[in-house]
């Protein structure tokens, strides 16, 4: 199983496309299973100043993707 973080927020909309993304991707790929972690950034001063700007981030093992992530870039992040 696949650990991914999801740094988000409420009321984005991106990152809610990359939840849709990874649910697709699943499908598509039975072999592929995941445990998602959000992390909503307004709960942590430090995580707001370094991610307001750039949500969705996606830390997906050492591999970090940020706005805009498509799900070719969670294709290829993820070795599908």
């Amino acid at each position: 199983m696949i650990e991914i973080t999801l740094y988000t927020k409420e009321g984005c909309h991106l990152c809610d496309h990359v939840k849709v993304d990874l649910e697709t991707l699943k499908a598509a790929h039975p072999h592929f299973n995941y445990r998602l972690h959000e992390i909503d950034i307004t709960q942590n001063d430090d995580l707001f100043k370094r991610y307001r700007y750039t949500i969705p981030v996606l830390k997906i093992g050492s591999k970090t993707l940020t706005a805009p992530i498509d799900i070719l870039q969670l294709k290829n992040a993820l070795n599908l």
